[in-house]
């Protein structure tokens, strides 16, 4: 069989990268047009197939990202266009629920100081009080 396999991954390349190029401008005009995110949506607004939607890594999580964001909150879709505001949507909700961890592992470790130091203190009272009844009970 003579040919140029070359030639056919060049064009199934280019064809790939069309598809992509095209989901991706698909992905912002619903975004510019405020309309809620789907992979129903974007495979029909860009022209391409939802399986390969779904098999673009990438994409597919921008869209589920966009997706879930546009059903958790009531900002309008343009207000995050970007990759860049989604990561750095992420990295703040990452950020606040570390935060919170932190402040909950501080307040816990502060009771568990003030128990310890009770306890303590408590021991050193104990102590104090069986050196004092062996110095009053010389046998």
């Amino acid at each position: 069989m003579v040919g140029n396999p070359e030639n056919l991954r060049a064009a199934a390349r280019n064809k790939h990268d069309a598809a992509q190029l095209r989901a991706e401008q698909g992905l912002r005009q619903l975004i510019r047009k405020n309309e809620p995110i789907t992979f129903e949506r974007v495979a029909a607004e860009a022209g391409v197939s939802k399986d390969f939607l779904y098999r673009m890594l990438d994409l597919r999580t921008r869209i589920t990202e966009l997706r879930d964001h546009q059903q958790t909150t009531r900002h309008t879709p343009s207000t995050i266009s970007t990759k860049a505001d989604i990561a750095a949507e992420s990295t703040s909700n990452i950020i606040r629920t570390l935060t919170a961890k932190l402040a909950h592992e501080r307040a816990s470790n502060r009771q568990e100081i003030a128990e310890l130091q009770a306890a303590l203190s408590a021991a050193h009272g104990e102590i104090l009080r069986l050196k004092r009844s062996l110095r009053a009970d010389p046998s």
